[in-house]
């Protein structure tokens, strides 16, 4: 059974940085198939892909509102990925999740390709 949990969410300024940790348990990042994403929900607002990358090749993939300014990386060794944010702006305040399907070959950021979900943790920013 697949767990995650993400980590790493709070309150910053505009301009600020923050770095997103999604700790997995129940599959390895070893694994030569799969496909790892972020997620994000703002109030009233359906939710949005951010970031995806799949194992099969090493391709990433963003959606246009975060290029240049978030970054999506793995560490194997702590079956962790992460989501550095950098420039935020308070339309990027919402619940980020992140999300993993085994055996997915392509990077996807459409949420009905992923079956497993982290509760969310509050990304706020705000002066």
């Amino acid at each position: 059974q697949v767990q995650l949990v993400e980590s790493g969410g709070g309150l910053v300024q505009p301009g600020g940085s923050l770095r997103l940790s999604c700790a997995a348990s129940g599959f390895t990042l070893e694994d030569p198939y799969y496909t790892i994403g972020w997620f994000r929900q703002a109030p009233g607002n359906e939710r949005e892909g951010v970031a995806s990358l799949t194992s099969s090749d090493g391709s990433i993939e963003y959606t246009n509102a975060v290029k240049g300014r978030f970054t999506i990386s793995r560490d194997n060794a702590k079956n962790t990925w992460y989501l550095e944010m950098n420039s935020l702006k308070p339309e990027d305040s919402a619940v980020y999740t992140c999300a993993a399907e085994v055996d997915m070959v392509v990077t996807s950021l459409d949420s009905h390709d992923y079956h497993d979900w982290g509760p969310g943790t509050q990304v706020t920013v705000s002066s």
